[in-house]
Formats: C-alpha cells, sequence, structure tokens
C-alpha cells in the first residue's frame, strides 16, 4: 500500500462526503428509514457512501471494501481491507447535533493502520499521516487547501482524576458500573467516533464501550488512537481489538491512554 497516496485519497472523500453530509443536513430533509436492525439510515448516509465507495473502488480496486451500507460486502472473509462507515452517529444527525462523523481506515492483516475521522459539523479533522503519526488539521479543512496540523498524543493521565468519555446515545448502567471502578474527576459525553479523538487529542483518558458496535464504526478512530500512543483492548480477554472479524461485529472494549492502569 503507497500510504501516502492513501492519506490523500481519504482525507478528500472524508471531505467531500463531509460537504455531502451537510448539504443534506442544513436542507432538513433527511429521508430517514429503518434499516432491518431497526437502526436509522437517512439520504446523507447513502449519498456519502456512494461518494466514498466509488473514489475508494477507482483508487484501490484490488483492496477488499467493507462498508456499513453494503450488506453484501459484510460476507467477506478478509484481513487487509478498507472499511468505511460514511455518517457515524446518524442518531446524532437526525436529532440536529454535531456529534457525527466520516471514517475510513485501512486495516491490514487484522489491525487498524490508517484512519480519518471528520466531524463537519464541528469542523474538526484527525487522520493518520503517510508515517503512521496522527495529527489533527486545525483551521477549516472543508476550504481545500490541507491546513496545519498538530500532532496528537495521548495525556499521561492522573489514575486519581481521570476524564471519562462515554457515548451519548448508548449510555447504560453496565457502562456506569463499568466508569464506577475508576477515580473520576469529570464524565462528557459525545456522539460518534469522536470519542475515539477526544483521548487521541489527550482531552480525555479513558473511552469504555459496553455495548453493540461494528468494525466500521471503531476502525478509523481506532486507528487515530493507536497511533497517538493509545489503546483500545478488548475488555473479555484484554487483547488489543483486532479487525475482520466473522459478521465484523465487535465485542465490549475500552479505548484510553496508554499510561491509564485498567481494572
Amino acid at each position: 500500500m503507497d500510504h501516502a497516496h492513501l492519506a490523500r485519497v481519504m482525507r478528500r472523500l472524508a471531505l467531500e462526503a463531509g460537504a455531502a453530509i451537510m448539504d443534506v443536513y442544513r436542507s432538513g430533509d433527511l429521508e430517514t428509514a429503518a434499516k432491518a436492525d431497526d437502526s436509522p439510515v437517512t439520504r446523507a448516509d447513502l449519498a456519502a457512501d456512494a461518494l466514498i465507495s466509488a473514489g475508494l473502488r477507482e483508487e484501490f480496486p484490488d483492496v477488499p471494501l467493507v462498508t456499513e451500507e453494503q450488506a453484501a460486502s459484510h460476507d467477506q472473509d478478509v484481513r487487509t481491507f478498507l472499511i468505511v462507515d460514511p455518517l457515524d452517529g446518524t442518531k446524532e444527525f437526525v436529532r440536529r447535533r454535531g456529534d457525527f462523523t466520516v471514517n475510513i481506515a485501512y486495516v491490514e492483516d487484522g489491525m487498524p493502520l490508517r484512519g480519518i475521522v471528520y466531524a463537519p459539523a464541528r469542523g474538526r479533522l484527525f487522520m493518520t499521516e503517510a508515517d503512521g503519526t496522527a495529527v489533527e488539521e486545525t483551521g477549516d479543512p472543508a476550504r481545500g487547501a490541507v491546513g496545519a496540523r498538530r500532532a496528537l498524543r495521548v495525556a499521561e493521565p492522573d489514575q486519581a482524576a481521570l476524564r471519562v468519555v462515554a457515548s451519548k446515545s448508548h449510555r447504560d448502567q453496565a457502562t456506569d458500573d463499568y466508569i464506577a471502578r475508576y477515580d473520576v474527576a469529570e464524565t462528557v459525553s459525545a456522539g460518534s467516533s469522536l470519542k475515539f479523538c477526544l483521548v487521541s487529542a489527550g482531552e480525555a483518558d479513558l473511552y469504555p464501550r459496553l455495548g453493540r458496535t461494528m468494525e466500521w464504526d471503531t476502525a478509523a478512530g481506532d486507528a487515530i488512537l493507536r497511533a497517538a500512543g493509545g489503546r483500545v483492548l478488548r475488555l473479555d480477554d484484554g487483547q488489543p481489538l483486532r479487525y475482520g472479524k466473522a459478521g465484523f461485529a465487535n465485542p465490549f472494549f475500552v479505548a484510553c491512554a496508554g499510561g491509564v492502569d485498567l481494572r
């Protein structure tokens, strides 16, 4: 894989998809429907998916592609592949909250090596560079030219005063019970894969997820967090989360800064 080319393509497609999503968001005509699992899908999800999928297939025709909105792509047995959630946080989108993102990732031999997370309503873009480092592009990434970038690095956590970020739409008692194991100074809610990015940027220390997620929900944020010095570990055995699992479903996991003492 040419990682410099991959980074350019992922950035371009994420920005184009973000613009398409915001066009729908501002129009108010979301055309919301329910999928087979009762999760929502909108006109923006489908428009972003079509745009990203076409671009990735054109640029990387020999790399398998898995995307949330194309059920046929979920039947593959792959270890090296591209994976897309064209609009992560659809519930936040429908509720007119800004915590939704475009997620594109590249997985190699089961590990998320490269990723981009773009939150168009927040104007925040997080990605891995060609060399595997993690950065946030500052300024307005939607205005064309590549802006200044700041390196991302997880914070050195204070075990007596951890900062926890948890799901805005999927908070439950099991999550609260897990968080209660720690000495917590602050708990904030965020939607979509932004939770990974807040840990990557040193704005939070711990993100537990004791609920259903799919690999397209996590791969891009996972790649960025690992590149920033963080960890994403299964709760059942403490091993790093891997990708290309049957059905692309994740177990419960915890994402954290490297120095967090997990309990």
